[in-house]
């Protein structure tokens, strides 16, 4: 039953993945209608990278189950940490290039309007 959960997990990762990129493709071109060739882009890169850290999660979420419940030993929680830090970095990165932000700051706007408002 764990063995399948994890399979399951696995591919849902990896449907998630490629439906990110679907949705985001199918939508382009009325993007590109609606908004012009840069803003259409932005938005394209924005929802196929929100389905690729969305994808990663569950794969995450797999090899966090397989390493505690089926591979319980000191080799395979070293591997799980390493690809737990390469995905996390990974996401870290993704979140930083599409927000243009960091993940715990509040939004470019809000400060901005703050300060100016002098508050």
């Amino acid at each position: 039953m764990v063995g399948w959960s994890i399979q399951a997990l696995e591919v849902l990762g990896v449907v998630v993945t490629l439906g990110g990129f679907a949705f985001a493709t199918c939508r382009w071109p009325f993007e590109l209608r609606r908004r012009g060739g840069h803003q259409a882009y932005l938005a394209y890169r924005k929802h196929s990278v929100r389905g690729l850290i969305l994808g990663l999660e569950f794969l995450v979420a797999a090899d966090i189950i397989r390493t505690i419940v089926v591979e319980y030993s000191v080799d395979s929680l070293l591997m799980l940490g390493v690809m737990v830090l390469i995905r996390s970095f990974l996401v870290f990165a993704l979140h930083l290039e599409i927000e243009g932000r960091l993940p715990w700051s509040s939004r470019p706007g809000r400060n901005r309007d703050r300060t100016s408002r002098g508050g």
